[in-house]
């Protein structure tokens, strides 16, 4: 079990204090982690607390991931809190909904920026951190919208698949200083996001038709395929988007 082990790593958590970021982040600190949060939304202490009930540490920085300049500063802050970069994981997002009619650049800019473009300028900087120490983990948080089409967002789907196209081309090149770059694509998971879908009888009943598990996702599905990706038991995987959906994408 020692191939699972964080102990002494120190890992960012882009949006880790709300949603499935925090679970991302817990999942890390429970296998002894210190845990870096950038976020936009204010450190009310729960996450906090969740994390450093884990015995580790936690360093929270108030950012705008979209800013010019944040990327760097956030890297930087989170060597100088703990010492080293050694996880980065891409988990902040958002999503805009509307008809294809009405989804103009004014929906498309905000997307691409938070999605996307953080997603690179992080993984760019925290790169120059990992090359020199010859090993390092990307964690891009995908989707099954990196596998399928989106209605009401093509935005969001733009920007899953664009997200998959950037973790095999980083894996590529990163490989060779022991740098894994990976992804977890998320089905359908019982979160705050999804409650208006999930109280709906008629679309509750859509999406569990399509998932052969026959259930929404929880946290604590995600959780191992995070450490696992974040540990020294997937050194040989790179380039890889791993699926955690319940069976979704097999219907």
């Amino acid at each position: 079990m020692d191939f699972f082990s964080l102990k002494g790593k120190n890992a960012i958590v882009t949006g880790g204090n709300t949603g499935l970021g925090q679970t991302f982040a817990l999942a890390l600190a429970k296998a002894g982690a210190n845990i870096f949060v950038p976020s936009l939304m204010e450190d009310d202490g729960t996450t906090r607390k969740l994390i450093e009930a884990e015995g580790v540490r936690m360093a929270f920085m108030k950012a705008d991931i979209t800013e010019k300049g944040t990327a760097k500063r956030i890297i930087d802050g989170c060597a100088e809190a703990f010492g080293s970069v050694d996880i980065l994981v891409n988990s902040a997002g958002i999503c805009k909904l509307a008809p294809v009619e009405e989804f103009g650049r004014e929906q498309w800019d905000p997307m691409i920026a938070v999605n996307l473009t953080a997603a690179f300028e992080l993984s760019y900087e925290a790169s120059k951190q990992m090359i020199p120490q010859r090993s390092g983990k990307i964690i891009n948080i995908c989707s099954l919208f990196s596998y399928l089409g989106g209605q009401w967002s093509p935005a969001y789907a733009a920007t899953k698949h664009g997200l998959a196209g950037f973790t095999k081309a980083y894996c590529d090149e990163l490989a060779q200083y022991n740098i894994q770059v990976n992804g977890i694509a998320p089905g359908y998971y019982a979160t705050d996001i999804t409650l208006q879908t999930r109280s709906n009888p008629e679309t509750n009943k859509r999406v569990l038709d399509h998932i052969p598990a026959n259930r929404w996702g929880e946290s604590l599905d995600l959780m191992g395929a995070t450490v696992y990706l974040a540990s020294r038991a997937s050194d040989y995987v790179n380039g890889h988007l791993l699926v955690v959906d319940g069976g979704y994408l097999v219907r």
